[in-house]
């Protein structure tokens, strides 16, 4: 096509016909130009269409971590709640003075912990491409607030509990408990000396307010949050 384009001007310079000829080359250069433009034309669709494409497969792979997430969130806050509601009864069969065999099985299930670990996979290649991939961006916003905000309060509140566990109730454990079971069952050596000692009641307390006030409040929010993302993910891939 060039090499025509190049006869037809030789000729005209030839026949000296150089105001045809000028004519000509600028109607060459048009199109060549016309050419370039629609082939950057082109070239941005192909990419608007792979950015498509891909925020709809990333997306779903989000939906699919945030639904595990629920589960597994749902799951270690009925066992905080239990042991909330276990920990109340606990105090008052104490108070009540009736040490039996009860006590010995909701302390089984109170003196835990529960863990928790995000399934983040998806949203940590969403931030290598770039969060902008998503087109939306009230999308956009609320999963950086859920992954690197809310999850990470979420963490923090569980650890709280654990490390509860590991530094206050385990020397306990060690110095005046006979059987423990991990989420069955505890029984103390002495339990009327150790039910009515007052630092076992502060130890029930404060391993309640720090479930009640961190962990319990802390998952709640999470799910607020994965409900109305996994809203916000289904408007943008119906």
């Amino acid at each position: 096509m060039i090499s025509f384009f190049r006869k037809i001007r030789q000729k005209l310079l030839q026949q000296n016909r150089v105001t045809q000829y000028l004519t000509y080359a600028i109607g060459e250069i048009a199109l060549v130009m016309i050419g370039i433009l629609l082939a950057l034309q082109v070239n941005n669709w192909n990419e608007n269409r792979k950015a498509r494409t891909f925020e709809t497969e990333i997306l779903s792979l989000i939906d699919q971590n945030l639904t595990r997430d629920s589960v597994l969130i749902a799951t270690e806050l009925q066992n905080a709640i239990l042991a909330v509601q276990l920990t109340d009864s606990i105090l008052n069969q104490i108070e009540r003075g009736i040490y039996d065999e009860r006590l010995n099985v909701w302390m089984g299930k109170v003196v835990t912990f529960e863990r928790f670990k995000s399934q983040s996979s998806a949203f940590e290649v969403l931030k290598s491409k770039g969060i902008g991939t998503i087109s939306d961006k009230d999308l956009q916003l609320n999963l950086i607030s859920y992954y690197d905000e809310t999850l990470f309060r979420v963490y923090e509140a569980l650890n709280d509990v654990e490390d509860f566990f590991n530094g206050d109730w385990i020397p306990v454990i060690k110095n005046e408990f006979n059987d423990f079971s991990y989420r069955v069952r505890m029984e103390p050596r002495n339990p009327i000396l150790f039910f009515e000692n007052p630092s076992s009641i502060v130890l029930f307390k404060l391993y309640k307010d720090n479930r009640e006030q961190g962990s319990v409040r802390r998952m709640k929010t999470a799910l607020d949050e994965i409900s109305k993302l996994r809203i916000l993910i289904k408007k943008q891939n119906p």
